[in-house]
């Protein structure tokens, strides 16, 4: 994308934060008479199976679909911002309703968990690489003492209680899932140079997307583990977005000059990136890379609090914020939809 920048991003997390920033070009746009097209990510409510709207997008990898969508608006000259955004109030919409929680998140029925079929994706995923479950098992933990550094860094809290370092299945505990319940919102407003400098705002307080790359499966599910397990789709959405870039993202990251967040909701899915993208593929390799480097600038979806569908928006708003305090020119996102059929990656640079 060669004029396609995030002029604003805000969240907030049950009430702390500010979308005020973003608001406020909103309103800017409005005053100058402008409509700008809206790409939203659904919350949980909306349901998994149910028809989703135009301008919607569902599952893990929603806000990366929407940014795409939200970019392609732009570059094609249909609008000159966009907004992509995102709400689920799981909190306070769910309180004391934690049955009809549970049952709107079993999305592949009453007879497997979202940690059990993690758990069979984990097993195919284990075959293909040739790795051991002592291997698997101890990059888990790797992984998530990788996200407390990030975290502490942050000052978020790190510490979950004791009973929460127990299996939830063969292979996971509970530290390695993610399903925080949170009331969450997110907004990130897109605009060309020529709209952003219309608002007002400096091209230091632009990042742009450089590079955007969207894979997907036709089938998801844990009867699909076998082909999910392969990744093909994640390499390929890595690809299209260095391509677009005109970056090797894993040499600059290595090098020290990029920031990450990998989706890690279940130890495979920032495992799946870092095999897919070359960062790192054998369990050496992922070990000495998760001593030496942050794969999350959030402290991970296991401790940075965001719900269902809106964890890359909140990693996006986050690296945002993380590019214009200048601890990169660079900060790729990835997105991982259901048990894995929808991947993205998104690179950003400051402008």
């Amino acid at each position: 994308m060669k004029d396609v920048y995030i002029i604003a991003a805000a969240r907030e997390v049950d009430g702390i934060g500010d979308l005020a920033p973003v608001g406020a070009l909103e309103q800017a746009l409005a005053d100058q008479g402008l409509s700008i097209p809206e790409f939203v990510v659904d919350p949980l409510k909306a349901g998994w199976d149910t028809t989703t709207a135009p301008g919607h997008f569902r599952s893990g990898c929603a806000p990366l679909e929407a940014l795409e969508a939200a970019a392609r608006c732009i570059d094609e000259g249909k609008s000159t911002a966009a907004l992509v955004s995102g709400e689920d109030l799981l909190r306070s919409e769910y309180a004391g309703r934690k049955a009809e929680r549970a049952q709107a998140m079993a999305i592949y029925g009453e007879g497997c968990s979202l940690p059990e079929a993690y758990t069979r994706l984990s097993h195919a995923f284990m075959a293909r690489q040739g790795w051991s479950e002592a291997q698997f098992l101890a990059l888990a933990e790797a992984l998530f003492e990788n996200y407390q550094r990030t975290a502490r860094r942050r000052g978020i809290p790190a510490d979950p209680a004791p009973e929460r370092y127990a299996r939830v299945t063969a292979l996971f505990r509970a530290v390695d899932c993610a399903n925080p319940v949170v009331d969450f919102r997110g907004r990130l407003l897109l605009a060309n140079a020529a709209q952003a400098e219309a608002l007002g705002v400096p091209p230091e307080a632009r990042i742009r997307l450089a590079g955007i790359g969207l894979g997907r499966v036709d089938e998801d599910g844990p009867e699909n583990v076998e082909q999910l397990a392969r990744y093909r789709h994640l390499e390929r959405a890595y690809r299209r977005a260095c391509e677009e870039a005109g970056v090797d993202f894993a040499r600059e990251f290595l090098a020290g000059q990029a920031l990450l967040e990998a989706y890690t909701c279940f130890p495979v899915s920032p495992l799946g990136l870092l095999s897919a993208s070359g960062i790192a593929t054998l369990p050496e390799q992922m070990q000495e890379v998760l001593a030496a480097r942050e794969i999350t600038v959030t402290g991970g979806m296991n401790l940075a609090r965001a719900p269902w569908n809106n964890p890359a928006l909140n990693a996006l708003v986050v690296m945002v914020q993380e590019l214009l305090a200048e601890r990169a020119a660079l900060g790729g996102v990835h997105g991982n939809g259901g048990l894995g059929y929808r991947q993205g990656f998104a690179i950003l640079q400051r402008a």
